[in-house]
């Protein structure tokens, strides 16, 4: 029964890391990588597509972005809608190539974005804590239950704290990786 919430608790600890990866992915650091238009949506015969499952996406140099619609009919659509996106992006179109130029990043931009991401990565921590708060809570209806001995739940929730701590001890790190990304000139 521990062992069941001590894998859930880290299989969701897991989950809200990878949330938060996602997330620093959409923060541009100031060079071109095509998981920058992986939120942009398309409208593709009457429904709502990512731009990823119409087109081709590349980075053509540090600065540039590259994007081959697969139907010459989604030119149009792909532009505006990347026009549309809150990233602040104009596409260039030249036949059926789209090339987006990434403007280089202000200073008062990257403080700004360093800001947004200390944000992201404590709302991670906060789930990461409230996921540790209920595999605890989780140990204590055991104990109440007697399915439990108090040394097993007191282990118990040792053990979850070490898992927590890991969990956001690598919050740290890709914390700092990404700040120190999004200073770099």
């Amino acid at each position: 029964m521990i062992n069941e919430i001590h894998n859930d608790a880290d299989d969701r600890m897991k989950k809200s890391f990878a949330a938060l990866e996602t997330n620093f992915s959409k923060i541009r650091a100031g060079r071109a990588h095509p998981s920058l238009l992986e939120q942009i949506q398309v409208e593709y015969y009457g429904s709502m597509v990512p731009l990823s499952q119409v087109s081709n996406i590349s980075a053509e140099d540090s600065r540039t972005l590259k994007v081959s619609p697969w139907e010459k009919d989604m030119v149009a659509p792909i532009e505006k809608a990347i026009m549309k996106s809150d990233l602040g992006l104009n596409p260039t179109t030249m036949g059926q190539i789209m090339r987006i130029p990434l403007p280089p990043l202000t200073e008062e931009r990257r403080r700004e974005l360093v800001r947004v991401v200390r944000d992201e990565a404590e709302h991670a921590k906060v789930a990461i804590r409230n996921i540790r708060r209920d595999a605890i809570s989780d140990y204590r209806d055991l104990l109440k239950e007697k399915e439990v001995s108090e040394d097993e739940a007191h282990r118990a929730e040792d053990n979850i704290q070490k898992i927590t701590d890991a969990h956001i001890a690598e919050i740290e790190k890709a914390l700092g990786d990404k700040e120190n990304s999004l200073l770099e000139i």
